[in-house]
């Protein structure tokens, strides 16, 4: 089980992934690192160059606050996320950069396209004693320095212009949950499989929680019943698969 693209990917639990690149930048994505699986403390982050976060749920957006007050990412968000965090962050709004689905945006030689999601987003918050709207869930195709490109999908369901996806972007690795009851399970991951075309995929958000009951295994078995040929790359948490 190997990259082989001059690339590590570390996952701690849940959704929350480290990628070294070629070029020898950290890119953290979702680091909810208070997950019950992470074997890493937020504080013991020591560095990260850009900042990924897919939604505002707080098993997503989690310690992105912290690490990004501290260590100060290059961090693009959806529109409404960067409004919210424009007036939390040290720096204000110079310290989170707004797009939105669609747009790509260029940091140190790494290309981060926003693509679609379909969930939801927003969550609770103690200041306004209401649940506050944080923009609409995305995923995002990166592409490294050596034009290793990445799919991380963040909470979703299947949908089929994942299709587009794999036509405009030709992802070669995705990370997808697999979970099932807040995103999709096993055969509904295998069918984005399909649809994206890729030949790796990492599974995510499974196991923190009883109910998100998917697993690795069963996704094989879904792939296999769609004849898909494409390995199922299964981390343990805290894991590096390079």
């Amino acid at each position: 089980m190997a990259l082989d693209r001059e690339t590590s990917i570390t996952w701690y639990g849940h959704a929350c992934f480290e990628v070294r690149t070629p070029g020898g930048l950290v890119i953290l994505f979702d680091p909810w690192f208070g997950n019950p699986r992470s074997p890493k403390t937020a504080d013991a982050v020591d560095r990260c160059d850009i900042l990924l976060v897919s939604h505002g749920h707080g098993d997503h957006f989690g310690d992105a606050g912290p690490i990004a007050s501290r260590l100060r990412p290059f961090w693009p968000a959806i529109h409404e996320l960067s409004l919210w965090m424009g007036h939390r962050l040290p720096g204000g709004s110079e310290a989170i950069t707004g797009m939105n689905k669609g747009g790509t945006i260029d940091h140190r030689g790494v290309r981060i396209t926003m693509v679609h999601a379909d969930h939801s987003s927003g969550d609770w918050k103690d200041e306004v004693g209401a649940p506050v709207y944080l923009g609409e869930p995305v995923g995002f195709v990166v592409t490294l320095e050596n034009d290793f490109r990445i799919y991380f999908a963040g909470d979703t369901d299947v949908f089929s212009d994942m299709r587009l996806i794999a036509e405009l972007h030709r992802p070669e690795l995705a990370l997808l949950p697999i979970g099932g009851h807040y995103t999709m399970d096993p055969a509904a991951a295998a069918l984005a499989v399909q649809l994206l075309g890729v030949r790796q995929v990492i599974p995510m958000h499974y196991g923190t929680f009883p109910i998100l009951a998917g697993t690795p295994s069963a996704l094989r078995v879904e792939l296999a019943k769609r004849g898909v040929d494409a390995a199922v790359l299964e981390l343990a948490p805290g894991q590096t698969l390079r």
